[in-house]
């Protein structure tokens, strides 16, 4: 079940950057479950990672692997999560095997995996996975990969974009993976953008980190963040542009950031509704995100979105939970759309049930929170939790 979620399309090539897929049959049967992305010489890569302690071996791999870049090997159905220092060696190895087909050293080639913790990897199978994918290294291998990621996704996701930057035309193209389990502390889930944009290291570093908090780091299906979250940027440098095209590069390629984030909500694990949370008047952006993390992840919340309830005691209770210091109920409000639910911290006298409910029984809708603090603003999307999230993830191993 999605929630409006728009067809991925036609996904264009990136110059300087081919990707193949392939069944490595590392759990699903009679579908590719690996992506093969191959990197030009001079590729700049930088990326952002899951902050868990349980951090899964190939996210450790990646991350020490930061900067000039040949490659990425990524599998869905088994995560190499809580593996230990076999699941380490299976990384790397996997590095390995990409690194011969692809003509270049294993420490050129960033690891990335999805699917079920605990399990050991496949390396026969991902031997003959990444000998398929290298064979399939195709510029417009891009749709094909977005499947081959896919785990509890209903769809594969991507969108792509080009831009007149410097007086350099930049394209873009970009794939995720997620629909549950998440609650980034960084990015999200599995996420790969690549641009022929020409930028350093450390820029490239930077901007990694600055759309992951303008997108991935503003989304929640349920609170729970994986041991395997990554997002990366790979800048090939093939249309010229440069760092001093920084700014107007960010600005460019937020958008599609933020569309693949919102298709991540609108995928996410037995959605109905898509929530756009607005926390405004804060003292800080800091207590705005605080607040609207503590609404969006209450399942009391989640529960009346799923049920079309306008009970607007739930998100009092929520805003209160957030602990926000020196927070004055008698300053707060609360819209749902334009519907004016709450202000002065009591039910507004215009407010009916009705009008709460007809709101609430969309399928997309605006929860706007005013703390009466200050001036700042943040956003987070979020969806409800079904019936079918709790079946999903009661079968997911079965």
């Amino acid at each position: 079940m999605a929630v409006n979620l728009p067809e991925m399309g036609a996904l264009a090539p990136v110059p300087g950057i081919r990707v193949g897929s392939a069944a490595a049959g590392v759990r699903y049967s009679g579908r590719d479950d690996l992506a093969l992305f191959e990197l030009a010489p001079g590729t700049t890569v930088g990326g952002i990672f899951t902050r868990s302690a349980f951090r899964a071996p190939p996210v450790t791999v990646a991350a020490s692997r930061l900067g000039r870049a040949r490659g990425l090997v990524v599998n869905s159905g088994n995560a190499n999560a809580a593996t230990g220092e076999v699941g380490l060696r299976d990384a790397e190895q996997s590095c390995a095997l990409a690194a011969a087909a692809l003509g270049c050293r294993g420490l050129y080639v960033l690891r990335f995996s999805r699917g079920v913790m605990g399990l050991f990897l496949p390396l026969d199978g991902m031997a003959a996975g990444v000998t398929d994918a290298a064979a399939a290294l195709a510029a417009g291998g891009w749709e094909q990969a977005a499947r081959a990621i896919m785990t509890t996704d209903t769809a594969p996701k991507g969108v792509s974009g080009t831009f007149d930057i410097g007086g350099h035309r930049v394209s873009a193209t970009a794939i995720i993976k997620g629909s549950g389990m998440i609650r980034p502390d960084m990015a999200t889930m599995l996420a790969f953008l690549g641009t022929d944009a020409a930028l350093s290291e450390g820029a490239v570093q930077s901007l990694a980190r600055d759309l992951g908090a303008r997108s991935f780091n503003r989304l929640t299906i349920d609170g729970d963040t994986s041991t395997n979250d990554a997002f990366v940027v790979a800048a090939t440098g093939r249309s010229g542009t440069g760092d001093e095209q920084y700014d107007a590069l960010l600005a460019a390629l937020t958008p599609l950031v933020v569309e693949l984030a919102e298709r991540t909500v609108r995928d996410g694990e037995g959605a109905t509704r898509f929530v756009t949370i607005v926390v405004e008047g804060g003292a800080s952006d800091e207590e705005c995100l605080q607040v609207a993390y503590a609404v969006a992840h209450s399942p009391l919340v989640k529960t009346a979105l799923f049920a079309g309830d306008p009970n607007w005691g739930r998100f009092c209770m929520a805003i209160g939970k957030a602990g926000v210091e020196g927070l004055e109920p008698d300053r707060v409000s609360l819209d749902l759309d334009d519907v004016r639910v709450a202000e002065n911290g009591l039910v507004a006298p215009s407010y009916t049930e009705a009008a709460g409910a007809a709101v609430m029984r969309q399928d997309e809708f605006t929860v706007r929170i005013g703390l009466g603090r200050g001036d700042c603003r943040e956003t987070v999307w979020t969806s409800d939790l079904s019936y079918d999230y709790v079946r999903i993830n009661a079968e997911y191993r079965t």
